[in-house]
């Protein structure tokens, strides 16, 4: 009889299953089931882009890539970054492209954390931050975001957090799931915390493209001194519809990147080839697709937020990202017993607010990457949900 406990990484026992994937694991057995909660978007990648995944295919260009990526996608994500934010990376040593944004922020927890350092991340955030640090062998310390202040990290909670075993704080702005954003000058308080340590810097900013209310997205790295200190994580899937392609990006000085570099070789060689071309192809012609589909969730995100605030849940307005974080406090029940009630009672799914740390509790995490039909429904029952109790 095999014990397979022994035989198990002490690190990998620690790490807790996903919060979301319980729901969706019974979603997937109810056919009436609406679900809100799953992060991507409901628009087919634009056609020219499937196109040029399609040519690459027929053109037998199904090669391995060099390890950082294309030559030509990485001077137009290089490129894409001066034009947006006029900050400039070596497309040679300072872009690797990856399988989405998640391998890149792995590769880089991987790269900066010694066993024992601590990595500061901001509370509710996305799942994967936890997790990943303490397959390291780093230790997480949450940094709980208040709804109060908009879920915005606060700079004088972070410096009193920062301790001599401090290696990194993640940035995950815009906000999964609170669809919360910084400004520039609060950005800029949080470097102005920063200057004076050694604290490095991963600035998750997967959801840049899709912020409303026209305040503009500020790349962390754009800041005074900030660049040379932070890790740039974007990527194709939100932004251009790109899920299933599994294709994102990491910037970053040249020092720290060529050693990321070596977990990318190593662990996974190369991006998808049919992939990449295709991304050449969405940065090249794919703005007039985003803007598109943004104003198309800005439509979603205005429609939701008026229908949660007119069955009573409080909720505060998220300006980026494609997700709401609403609170269900007055109902009396936590974010578990509310999700599993509702999905029993009205078959609808989301995501309760302790999936994304101890503080999301009270709230649960909506999705409105979903049609409007898809929405009305959802609401229609999440209403009759609230009347019931």
């Amino acid at each position: 009889m095999v014990n397979y406990e022994s035989l198990l990484s002490s690190r990998i026992q620690q790490v807790k299953p996903s919060g979301i994937r319980k729901f969706f694991d019974i979603v997937a057995t109810m056919p009436d089931a609406i679900s809100l909660g799953v992060g991507e978007p409901d628009f087919d990648t634009p056609w020219q882009i499937r196109r040029a995944g399609i040519q690459s295919l027929e053109k037998g260009q199904t090669f391995y890539t060099s390890n950082w990526g294309l030559a030509e996608l990485r001077n137009q994500i290089a490129a894409l970054t001066r034009r947006k934010y006029r900050i400039s990376y070596d497309a040679n040593t300072e872009v690797l492209v990856t399988v989405g944004g998640s391998e890149a922020i792995d590769n880089a927890i991987r790269t900066l954390v010694n066993p024992g350092d601590e990595v500061l991340i901001p509370e509710p955030s996305f799942v994967c931050y936890t997790p990943l640090t303490q397959m390291a062998g780093g230790v997480p310390i949450p940094l709980p975001t208040l709804a109060e202040e908009q879920f915005k990290l606060n700079p004088e909670r972070l410096r009193a957090a920062i301790t001599p075993r401090t290696k990194l704080l993640i940035l995950p702005y815009p906000n999964n799931p609170t669809g919360a954003i910084m400004t520039r000058d609060e950005l800029e308080a949080i470097a102005a915390v920063l200057r004076d340590t050694n604290v490095f810097v991963l600035s998750d900013e997967i959801y840049c493209s899709l912020t409303y209310g026209g305040e503009p997205h500020v790349c962390f790295a754009e800041l005074p001194g900030m660049k040379e200190r932070t890790i740039v994580v974007d990527g194709f899937s939100k932004s251009y519809a790109m899920t299933g392609w599994r294709l994102g990006w990491a910037m970053g000085p040249k020092e720290i990147m060529r050693h990321i570099c070596k977990v990318h070789q190593f662990g996974i060689m190369s991006a998808p080839t049919t992939a990449q071309f295709a991304g050449i192809e969405a940065i090249r012609t794919g703005e007039d697709d985003i803007e598109r589909m943004r104003s198309q969730y800005d439509i979603r995100r205005r429609y939701l937020l008026g229908e949660l605030r007119d069955m009573g849940l409080d909720c505060f307005e998220p300006k980026g990202a494609f997700y709401m974080f609403p609170s269900i406090a007055s109902t009396g029940l936590s974010s578990e017993e509310f999700c599993e009630r509702l999905l029993k009672s009205q078959q609808v799914a989301v995501v309760p607010g302790t999936a994304f740390g101890t503080s999301g509790e009270g709230h649960v995490r909506i999705s409105y990457s979903y049609s409007m039909n898809h929405l009305r429904e959802a609401c229609s029952r999440i209403r009759s949900f609230l009347q019931t109790l």
